[in-house]
């Protein structure tokens, strides 16, 4: 009977040792998958040139291919922030990566809407992702769209005006 005590013992050790490894591996699985899917979310970094020192508000917005076709769209993610003169930089967070375009105008004024003539014309400073310029409407998706990628993105644009549609080569 002694040994069969010894023996007993020693399988529940080892039954106690096997639970206690696959347990920290469970643990350790459990830990690791929230980093991985974190990983996955991409942050952008929008670089806008040639801000007016007039001031008021750089509105931005970030749409998908489905949300870009219309003034009424909604933005997959969007940023109001301080016009900087010279050059603003706005950071969007937590982005699934995939093909996106922007758009974006300086409100001077701040009064929520970008202000044109009564011809359509923009009357404030305007940008497209890529530098697209529009040619009697907004430039369509296929000339603004580009890739973000899981982590870091930086996307550098430049507002223009409404000279500079007049001045389009």
């Amino acid at each position: 009977m002694g040994n069969l005590g010894s023996f007993q013992r020693f399988s529940l050790f080892w039954t106690l040792a096997a639970l206690a490894v696959v347990g920290w591996m469970l643990l350790a699985a459990g830990l690791i998958a929230p980093a991985r899917a974190q990983d996955q979310t991409a942050t952008l970094v929008i670089h806008i040139e040639d801000v007016s020192p007039k001031g008021g508000i750089l509105r931005l917005g970030l749409y998908d291919e489905a949300r870009y076709p219309d003034d009424n769209s909604t933005a997959v993610a969007s940023a109001d922030v301080k016009a900087e003169a010279g050059q603003t930089t706005v950071t969007l967070n937590n982005l699934a990566p995939g093909t996106y375009a922007i758009q974006t105008y300086q409100d001077i004024n701040s009064n929520d809407k970008m202000d044109t003539s009564w011809f359509g014309i923009p009357q404030e400073p305007f940008g497209f992702s890529r530098d697209a310029q529009p040619r009697l409407s907004k430039p369509r998706f296929s000339a603004v769209k580009f890739e973000v990628v899981p982590g870091v993105n930086e996307h550098t644009l430049h507002l223009q005006n409404s000279i500079s549609l007049i001045a389009y080569k």
